[in-house]
C-alpha cells in the first residue's frame, strides 16, 4: 500500500489528508462523517488504489486537520464545504467522484450543487439527502434545531460520550468484525478540550442540511450524476428509505445494501470496494 500522509494549507486551516493511487487515475474524494476522520477509509483505500487516485481529507473539527479555535472559525457545514472546495483547488483537482458518508454527505452535496461540472459520480454510503432517511434517533437534535435552547443543546451531549461512539459502530453490525481501533480513536479525538462545543455547533447547524434537501434533490434531477447508494441496511440513524429515495430523482441510480450498520466500511470494505470499482468502471468510461 502506498498511502501518503500529507497536509495542505487552506487559508487558516491546515488540512490533513491521505492520498494513494496513480496521479493520472480518476479521482475519488473520500469525505468522512461524524465522529470519525479519514482513518475510516483505511481498509477501503488499499482495495481501490491501483485503479483510482484516492484523496481523503480530515474535515475541520475532526482528526488531524488544524483549524482556528471556536470563536475564530465558525464550525458550520457551509464552512466545512468551503474548506473542502478550496482544498480541492489547492491540490489541483478539477474533476472527481465523491464518496460521502454521514457528515460527508452534506459537505459533498454542497460541492456537487455548486460545481456540478466537477463531480463525475457520487457514492453515498449512508449519506442522506431525504427526509425519509431520518430516523427517530434524530428527535433530540430536531428539538434543538426548533428551539435553540441551552437545555436542548445540553440534551445532545449524550451523543458525544464514549458509550454513544461505540454504539454507533456496533449497532446493527457483526461486532466481531468491528475493530476497536476505529471507535477508540474517535473517542480520543472527541475528548480533546473544546471539542464538545464544536460538535454541538455542528449538530445545531445540521438543520441547514435538512433545509437544503430540496435544492440537492433538484441538483440530482437537473444533472443526473451517476450515483451508487451502498448502505448499511441496519443503520438506525439513516434508514434504508433514504437510500431508495435517490432513485426518485436519479432513475439510473444503483441502490444496494450490505448487512451492517452505520459504519458499514468497518465490516464490508471489500464488498463495498468491489461495488465501487464496477460502478465507476461504467460511470467513468467516457469521462
Amino acid at each position: 500500500m502506498s498511502v501518503q500522509y500529507l497536509s495542505q494549507k487552506v487559508g487558516e486551516i491546515d488540512v490533513f489528508y491521505r492520498e494513494a493511487g496513480p496521479k493520472d487515475a480518476p479521482v475519488i474524494l473520500l469525505l468522512h462523517g461524524y465522529p470519525t476522520s479519514s482513518h475510516m477509509f483505511r481498509d477501503l483505500i488499499p482495495r481501490l488504489e491501483h485503479s483510482f487516485r484516492l484523496i481523503a481529507p480530515d474535515l475541520p473539527g475532526f482528526g488531524l486537520t488544524q483549524a482556528p479555535p471556536r470563536g475564530q472559525f465558525a464550525f458550520t457545514f457551509d464552512n466545512l464545504s468551503k474548506v473542502v472546495d478550496d482544498f480541492t483547488q489547492a491540490i489541483g483537482l478539477s474533476r472527481y467522484a465523491i464518496y460521502v458518508f454521514d457528515y460527508g454527505a452534506p459537505t459533498g452535496f454542497r460541492l456537487g450543487a455548486a460545481h456540478p461540472e466537477r463531480v463525475t459520480a457520487i457514492i453515498s454510503q449512508n449519506g442522506n439527502a431525504y427526509l425519509e432517511g431520518l430516523s427517530t434517533a434524530w428527535s433530540p437534535y430536531q428539538k434543538y434545531w426548533a428551539d435553540g435552547t441551552q437545555e436542548s443543546r445540553d440534551a445532545c451531549r449524550a451523543a458525544l460520550t464514549p458509550e454513544a461512539t461505540r454504539f454507533q459502530y456496533l449497532e446493527g453490525a457483526d461486532s466481531s468484525r468491528v475493530s476497536p481501533d476505529g471507535y477508540n480513536l474517535d473517542i480520543a479525538y472527541l475528548a480533546r478540550p473544546g471539542m464538545d462545543e464544536i460538535q454541538l455547533d455542528l449538530i445545531y447547524d445540521y438543520r441547514t442540511n435538512v433545509a437544503l434537501y430540496p435544492a440537492w434533490q433538484q441538483y440530482f434531477r437537473d444533472h443526473q450524476p451517476p450515483l451508487l447508494a451502498v448502505w448499511g441496511r441496519n443503520d438506525i440513524y439513516f434508514l434504508p428509505p433514504g437510500a431508495a429515495a435517490f432513485a426518485r430523482d436519479i432513475p439510473a441510480a444503483e441502490i444496494q445494501f450490505v448487512e451492517s450498520g452505520h459504519f458499514a466500511l468497518e465490516t464490508h470494505a471489500m464488498e463495498i470496494a468491489d461495488r465501487i470499482a464496477v460502478f465507476l468502471g461504467v460511470a467513468l468510461k467516457d469521462d
